[in-house]
């Protein structure tokens, strides 16, 4: 029998041996990542873009959908998607990772969908800005959150739920966050949040909620299962945690060569080799790029692109190597304007949130 204890914990810990389990597989299955190979692409295409549903991907009608604002405003309302498109429309390029991005490879591993590094993507996004929406309805000069209820509905450890996530109203009411409708100038497929999701441009993947259906403001904090138990950076089961909120810097390599169909161990010819690949934050824009193609022991500045794609987009950056026969382990890693790097050494923590370890890339570059 659950309990109100069980509720308020975060989810089990895998033991020293235990292997991914049937469970874990199944959500493997459903939910998807990059193929590393598509760093390649500027905008990702939307079936290469990284996916994660909590529940089921709702039936919704678009032509019958629609978005009521209300809670503390003076004047609640509700919207259709026609209504919505009638609004000024923008348009943003922004990579989402997902806040569990990189939890298989913790030691102890976390027990939940197990995410290696490809749980990212870099779209366009159209639709409306949502805060003039907030100014319309009057939003109360008191509102500490912001609410989004999306239309799908599911249990977690127990609570049965329709998927919820806040935004301190603050946060809510940048200008650049966005009621969505279009994915890389066309309407949002099913899976990625038809008709229509929040995109929260810097946040972590579980602030953008999918088919959005609801907006609700309040003026005392949201304490709903997404915000209170789920995301939160904890040491242990009894740690309160704080919330996990904005992106933290990450460099991904594009794996050069051809790869082992098991393994996935790269295979490359001896030469002048471009390595290149992605990188982001959700903090501040990326300053500075470094890559090791001997495991972390050295480090070399690599070439970063201009930023062409906008603030919340990621960027390219590139590194010459001479590639000579013997196995190598390349990596890159990531600093922002902040300050912020991403670690050779994960700190750990009890859910797998915010994981931006060094990836690990093994080459073998074959004899001449």
């Amino acid at each position: 029998m659950t309990t109100m204890d069980d509720v308020s914990r975060p989810g089990r810990v895998a033991g020293p041996d235990e292997a991914i389990s049937a469970e874990e597989l199944q959500l493997a299955a459903r939910n998807h990542g990059i193929p590393l190979e598509a760093l390649r692409y500027d905008v990702t295409p939307a079936g290469l873009h990284y996916l994660l549903i909590h529940y089921d991907i709702p039936e919704v009608d678009p032509a019958a959908h629609t978005l009521v604002v209300d809670g503390a405003v003076d004047r609640p309302f509700t919207l259709d998607l026609a209504a919505l498109r009638e609004r000024p429309r923008v348009s943003h390029r922004v990579t989402l990772e997902c806040a569990g991005n990189g939890r298989a490879l913790l030691q102890p591993r976390p027990v939940s969908q197990p995410w290696l590094v490809e749980a990212v993507g870099n779209a366009e996004w159209t639709g409306t800005p949502l805060t003039p929406l907030l100014r319309e309805a009057g939003i109360s000069p008191d509102a500490v959150d912001v609410v989004f209820t999306g239309a799908d509905h599911g249990v977690e450890r127990g609570v049965e739920q329709d998927y919820q996530r806040a935004l301190p109203a603050a946060d809510a009411l940048r200008e650049e966050v966005l009621l969505a409708y279009e994915m890389n100038g066309a309407p949002l497929l099913p899976q990625h949040g038809a008709p229509l999701r929040l995109i929260v441009p810097g946040w972590y993947g579980m602030a953008h909620v999918k088919w959005l259906r609801g907006i609700t403001v309040r003026t005392e904090p949201f304490d709903g299962y997404q915000n209170a138990v789920a995301y939160r950076l904890r040491r242990d089961a009894d740690d309160p945690g704080v919330p996990v909120t904005r992106i933290e810097p990450r460099a991904l390599v594009r794996p050069p060569g051809f790869p082992d169909f098991m393994s996935r161990t790269r295979v490359l010819r001896p030469g002048r080799c471009v390595l290149d690949g992605r990188a982001w934050s959700g903090h501040a824009p990326v300053s500075s790029v470094e890559v090791t193609t001997d495991g972390g022991q050295t480090w070399a500045p690599a070439l970063l692109d201009p930023a062409t794609g906008g603030e919340w987009a990621w960027r390219r950056w590139r590194y010459e190597w001479t590639a000579e026969p013997g196995r190598y382990v390349l990596g890159a890693r990531a600093a922002d304007a902040s300050g912020r790097r991403q670690p050779v050494e994960q700190a750990w923590n009890r859910g797998g949130f915010a994981n931006n370890l060094v990836q690990r890339v093994e080459v073998v570059v074959l004899p001449e």
